[in-house]
């Protein structure tokens, strides 16, 4: 059960960005700070919702072999109300879905089921996590922004690391990978794709636990129904409440 609610917090924070389509855009020049992490708030603002299949991995402090993992991610941020969310893994088998209101952890070879309120969620210090996924979180708000080092990865593009302002257990620091592309068109045009620019993300909590997941084949505003976010127990399924 822990084990279970130690994943969604760093699927949460995770869920602060995602990777979008853009074209190259040629620059001279190094991005700011300022340009790299305005291109991450704007990014978020005209999403809809989202489908990625992502890799994880997760090192703990004492263990010589990572944990991974590996499945399909949705985000549905409707009108009003809270974001919805689906990790679907395919390794381990397992399922993490939230309607807004409550959230499930389901793991079928167990046959058992978690259920929880988002409220005990935000109680547990996930309200930082929680305030992107709701479109509410602001970096320059929340965070102390810096450039990690190094700046760039193989690929170029930016990676910046995030310090909460006011840090929790589950989230010491935040890593971020931006596209390069995203960046440059942000400073040439003033403008981002829907959806955030994020490459790969690492959450770092207070205890030396390092969570990174890789996004890949992301699609933006495909109108996904409310009904993807719901759960149903199997018959047979034992239910435990949070």
């Amino acid at each position: 059960m822990i084990r279970s609610l130690k994943l969604l917090a760093w699927a949460l924070v995770a869920l602060c960005g995602l990777l979008g389509s853009l074209p190259t855009v040629a620059s001279a020049e190094d991005a700011t700070l300022q340009e790299v992490v305005t291109t991450l708030e704007q990014g978020y603002a005209g999403l809809k919702d989202m489908q990625a299949s992502f890799s994880q991995t997760t090192t703990l402090p004492g263990l010589p072999k990572p944990q991974k993992g590996h499945g399909e991610l949705s985000l549905r941020r409707p009108p009003q109300g809270t974001a919805q969310f689906r990790f679907d893994y395919a390794q381990p088998k397992q399922l993490i879905v939230s309607n807004g209101k409550q959230a499930w952890f389901y793991q079928p070879e167990n046959r058992q089921v978690i259920v929880t309120s988002m409220d005990a969620m935000l109680k547990s210090g996930g309200s930082l996590a929680m305030s992107y996924l709701t479109g509410l979180g602001n970096v320059s708000r929340d965070f102390t922004a810096a450039f990690a080092k190094p700046a760039r990865d193989r690929q170029n593009n930016y990676i910046i690391d995030l310090t909460p302002r006011k840090p929790s257990p589950a989230l010491a620091k935040l890593r971020l990978a931006i596209s390069n592309e995203a960046v440059e068109k942000q400073r040439a045009t003033g403008a981002t794709s829907a959806g955030f620019p994020i490459i790969f993300s690492v959450v770092m909590d207070a205890h030396g636990t390092e969570t990174r997941i890789d996004y890949s084949k992301v699609r933006t505003n495909s109108a996904l129904s409310a009904g993807r976010f719901s759960f149903k127990a199997p018959e047979g399924t034992e239910i435990i409440q949070q």
